[in-house]
């Protein structure tokens, strides 16, 4: 589809409702603004755009409907699958300037901030007075407008679920630059579609978020986590249906090995206690009391140690070992992409007990492929994060083997029930893969809802379907 190219006319529109210092122009735009953090996919706005209100993004979106121009909306560029990349040109509608926290209503446990909120700030802010936000996707620098549009889930995701589970409303900008509000702070609803949680994980496709009302809990008042080391991988992830079984729910079970480790710790340049063992699960507990998580301790120790061959169980209990242990299992990403000149990920979900014949593919694969892949993982909901590394591999090799490797991993994890992805969305880059996935069908009523939204596809065009 053909877009209308930005002109002088546009561009003193837009300095106009934004002003001209937020006004970047196409050859004064930083190369950072093309790509996301995996940097897989590029395109270069036409224009871009700091915006700091709502008003602001419904003029925007009001003149770009009407002069049939592409907008992507941006936030920190966390991505990995391209969502913000401008790949038709149009306005980069960068939201990450909108970062206010606007309402803390205790009694009704809500939370209402604008797009921008980095999800470490709503974490410090809620737990100084008490209150929890569970949702913990790996980057804490994310916006919230960001998490929401790809409905991020995280480590903490077995016990508390993933973004959608914890977004009570939305104030949404639409493509004609109409103001909708869709759900509130009330705990449940049954008036017609959800619409609410169809925006969630659209990925900026069908409109723009311009506010959002979290849900909250009280924080857990104690925390441990448990450092549990085996002789191989597929013990320990075989483990893992086991230990989620034992009545007891973990907050968190993530799967480790010692190559992922390596990485990490010459990443960080520090040693992590007691990682020596060729395989590991991180399982955290939180509770209201000491007792209750103690006796979840209790059990899952004994449970690992006597039933399961666990070699051992160590206790994360001081902040300096959590900040040790929990540093290091947050570094794997940054610690992959610094030990390759380029990566590519599969973000795929599986049922558990599949993890590992999932995982003996992928060693298969790359032996077959002749490709190095490294991969750590969300043990307790199956989502596993799953990296190409180009090393020495000339483009065409590169290009070639990531074509013919991702193609087969994703048909492998279908013929288990599995999914395109866990968390990080399809974005430009995974599109033809969802499509495998779902089928004609599915794809067809997404794009009739995607027209319905959207009838001028200027919103996000050419990502996820």
């Amino acid at each position: 589809m053909a877009y209308k190219s930005i002109d002088k006319e546009d561009v003193l529109f837009f300095k106009s409702i934004v002003g001209e210092k937020c006004t970047i122009e196409k050859s004064n735009i930083e190369v950072d603004f093309s790509h996301d953090e995996l940097q897989t996919i590029s395109g270069y706005p036409d224009i871009h755009l700091y915006v700091n209100d709502k008003l602001q993004i419904q003029n925007i979106m009001k003149y770009a409907n009407q002069h049939n121009i592409a907008v992507t909306v941006r936030g920190s560029g966390t991505g990995l699958v391209g969502a913000c990349v401008p790949v038709n040109g149009g306005v980069l509608l960068d939201t990450s300037q909108m970062h206010k926290i606007l309402e803390l209503d205790k009694d009704n446990m809500t939370l209402r901030v604008e797009p921008g909120v980095l999800l470490m700030d709503i974490a410090n802010y809620v737990e100084k007075v008490d209150l929890f936000y569970a949702p913990d996707p790996g980057e804490k620098s994310a916006t919230i407008g960001g998490n929401i549009s790809t409905n991020a889930g995280g480590m903490r995701a077995i016990k508390y679920g993933v973004t959608r589970d914890w977004v009570r409303g939305l104030e949404v900008v639409l493509a004609n630059g109409e103001l909708v509000s869709f759900g509130g702070k009330v705990v449940k609803n049954s008036s017609g579609y959800s619409l609410k949680d169809l925006m969630i994980g659209s990925e900026g496709t069908l409109g723009i978020i311009v506010e959002a009302t979290l849900k909250l809990i009280p924080l857990p008042k104690e925390t441990v986590s448990l450092l549990i080391p085996f002789e191989n991988r597929t013990n320990a992830i075989d483990a893992v249906p086991k230990i989620i079984n034992g009545h007891t729910l973990p907050t968190a079970i993530e799967f480790l090995e010692k190559s992922s480790l390596k990485f990490s710790e010459e990443y960080l340049g520090k040693k992590l206690p007691n990682d020596d063992y060729e395989a590991y699960l991180l399982i955290s507990y939180d509770g209201s009391t000491k007792d209750s998580v103690d006796y979840d301790v209790e059990v899952v120790s004994d449970l690992c140690v006597n039933q399961l061959g666990a070699i051992d169980v160590y206790l994360v209990d001081t902040e300096e070992r959590k900040k040790s242990v929990w540093s290091a299992r947050g570094a794997f990403l940054e610690a992959i992409k610094a030990s390759t000149s380029l990566i590519d990920e599969c973000d795929v979900v599986i049922p558990r007990t599949n993890i590992t014949e999932y995982l003996d593919f992928t060693h298969q694969l790359s032996e077959e492929l002749e490709i190095r892949i490294p991969y750590f993982g969300h043990a307790g909901d199956g989502n596993l994060h799953i990296y190409f590394c180009k090393d020495n591999l000339s483009d065409d090799d590169w290009l070639n083997k990531t074509n013919i490797g991702f193609k087969k991993m994703y048909d492998k994890a279908f013929e288990f029930g599995g999914k395109v992805s866990g968390e990080h969305g399809i974005g430009y880059a995974k599109r033809a893969y969802l499509k495998d996935q779902v089928g004609d069908i599915q794809v067809e009523l997404m794009k009739g809802i995607k027209k319905t939204f959207d009838p001028n596809n200027i919103l996000n065009p050419n990502k996820v379907i």
